[in-house]
């Protein structure tokens, strides 16, 4: 009896995108009651972007979208789901995936936003995988997205230094072999709601508000939730973490990156960092610093690369794939 080849969700191509302005330590030392020093040696941070005018989460996700289509060698007619992962969506709705389903002139698909913050992509990339392992579509693009800059509080420096703007995308196609998505796992406690959070929505205050964290009290969740997930991810996929050739983390603060590290025991050099040049950018974090990674030749074909990612809620995941 011939045992048919598993179908998996297989990266075809990444692509990201940021916003036309950098910003970097000094400028926002000038603004608010902070140095460079001190966003430094606390989070890694360096530099962000922030969006400008005409610069929208949709429209940072095409082109991001474009990008990674390019590099996939496919058009955006061959597509048939679109998952957008964002907590700051161009509109209440619809969609922000429909908008830029619509930029991208692709006609009849399935095309959702899905919301879980800094675990958005995790979240996403999960549900795109059941869907084409379920043939529901053969063929999807997975994004995350934000400006979060424009729910930012920029007298408060405990956290507007934290952020920035981007996008970054995957093209999935489903396919029989043993690249792909192998295993995901994700997880949510909403009794941490208010560790990090914004102070409004439409059905309380009819506003957007402003972002809020207690972040020593996030830091302490995140090394443990991550390092547990990670463990859990590897497990489910049958491998250990001396296989991994590279970690793709959320990119929040290098210190919780560098401490989940040590607790699995996984060498800094096989781990994407790129929280010094963009800041967290939340559900954009982790595709930014895949497509970092991938275009500068770290990450190739045949590598088995997990992403992780914890954010609001408080939501966690990890994914395990061979790229």
């Amino acid at each position: 009896m011939t045992v048919a080849a598993a179908r998996r969700a297989v990266i075809q191509g990444v692509g990201s995108a940021l916003p036309k302005r950098r910003v970097d330590n000094a400028e926002l030392a000038a603004q608010v009651d902070t140095t460079d020093e001190w966003i430094v040696e606390r989070t890694g941070i360096r530099t962000r972007y922030i969006a400008g005018e005409g610069e929208t989460t949709a429209t940072l996700a095409a082109e991001a979208c474009r990008k990674a289509l390019e590099q996939a060698g496919m058009e955006a007619g061959e597509i048939g789901l679109v998952v957008l992962a964002t907590a700051t969506p161009d509109q209440t709705f619809p969609s922000s995936a429909t908008r830029v389903q619509t930029m991208l002139g692709i006609g009849d698909c399935i095309a959702f936003d899905v919301h879980a913050v800094c675990t958005g992509f995790l979240y996403a990339l999960s549900v795109a995988d059941a869907m084409l392992r379920a043939g529901n579509a053969d063929t999807a693009l997975v994004i995350g997205a934000e400006t979060f800059s424009r729910i930012l509080d920029w007298e408060d420096r405990a956290t507007c230094v934290l952020f920035g703007d981007g996008a970054g995308a995957v093209v999935l196609k489903a396919e029989e072999g043993t690249r792909g998505i192998l295993a995901t796992r994700l997880h949510a406690d909403g009794r941490h709601n208010d560790m990090l959070y914004v102070d409004g929505g439409p059905s309380t205050t009819g506003t957007v508000g402003k972002l809020r964290m207690k972040g020593r009290e996030v830091f302490r969740h995140a090394v443990v939730n991550l390092a547990d997930v990670l463990t859990e991810v590897l497990g489910a996929a049958g491998l250990s973490a001396e296989e991994v050739d590279w970690v793709v983390p959320h990119q929040a603060n290098a210190r919780i990156i560098d401490a989940t590290a040590r607790k699995l025991g996984l060498s800094p050099e096989r781990v994407v960092l790129t929280v010094d040049r963009h800041a967290n950018t939340s559900a954009a974090s982790v595709p930014l610093a895949l497509d970092v990674a991938v275009q500068d030749g770290r990450i190739k074909q045949g590598d088995l690369v997990v992403l992780e990612a914890m954010g609001g809620g408080f939501t966690w995941g990890a994914a395990a794939l061979r790229f």
